[in-house]
């Protein structure tokens, strides 16, 4: 039985020594899906000295199947579609529209509770390591490279504490490098693999993104910490990193993309 991380801060932690290779590098972004993966990527980004931003991702559910993924959105206008579900159910593009104009709302009405009035960054040339708690279905995260890939970044690097074994395979293949510290077999949710696995609030995820900005502009504040995160530090006793170099995409935001 491999052993559970403590929370996610400790997870972050051990993910971090395994990303050492993009310490001090200004090439490197960190981007998490929230809410579960910004304090995991808040400890990478704080080890890496690299700015830190959430990438918010938005599926689009097919009416009255909502579960089946037709298509995301993401932040800065990025909408990419599952050609295979649109065309196997002949989904007409009013649909689609309508989807995806509610579901921008939401994105919308996130990005200003997390980020406020602060730009996105540009993804375009840049090193983006993309991080989440851990990977179950891995539907988002598959959408969150495909609408990584429309914004033309130079390299993709998923990093999660956690993922079956299957999963990681999957997505070895289909980006730059995959970093994931346990790859059980038995896989059963990411939330067994955590001691404490407590939900992490917008309030949190605010603050984290607040105290990496103070850091990156060389005013650090005291550290802030909720109820899921700790003041645990140790150091990576194991990891299995796969790289995979792919072709950067040169489509345009606008070509249809199938991610599933």
């Amino acid at each position: 039985m491999m052993n559970r991380f403590r929370d996610r801060t400790e997870a972050g932690q051990l993910l971090a020594a395994q990303l050492r290779a993009y310490e001090e590098r200004p090439d490197v972004l960190v981007l998490a899906l929230p809410r579960g993966g910004v304090p995991v990527a808040y400890e990478v980004a704080n080890a890496l000295h690299a700015p830190l931003d959430v990438l918010i991702v938005r599926k689009l559910g097919v009416p009255g199947q909502e579960e089946l993924a037709m298509g995301a959105i993401a932040s800065g206008g990025v909408r990419v579609l599952n050609n295979d579900v649109v065309q196997l159910l002949g989904v007409p593009d009013d649909v689609i529209d309508m989807v995806a104009a509610r579901e921008q709302q939401e994105l919308e009405r996130r990005e200003r509770l997390y980020r406020g009035d602060r730009s996105i960054y540009d993804i375009r040339g840049r090193t983006i390591i993309l991080i989440d708690d851990g990977i179950a279905t891995g539907a988002t995260m598959h959408a969150a490279v495909a609408v990584l890939r429309q914004q033309q970044p130079a390299r993709i690097v998923i990093a999660v504490p956690v993922a079956a074994s299957s999963t990681c395979d999957e997505f070895a293949a289909e980006v730059d490098e995959f970093v994931c510290i346990r790859r059980p077999e038995a896989f059963y949710a990411v939330g067994f693999w955590y001691e404490n696995f407590s939900p992490t609030t917008d309030e949190e995820v605010r603050a984290l993104l607040e105290q990496s900005r103070q850091e990156q502009s060389g005013t650090p504040q005291k550290r802030r910490r909720t109820t899921a995160a700790g003041n645990h530090e140790k150091r990576a006793s194991t990891s299995m990193p796969t790289q995979r170099k792919s072709q950067p995409s040169n489509k345009s935001s606008s070509t249809i993309r199938s991610f599933c």
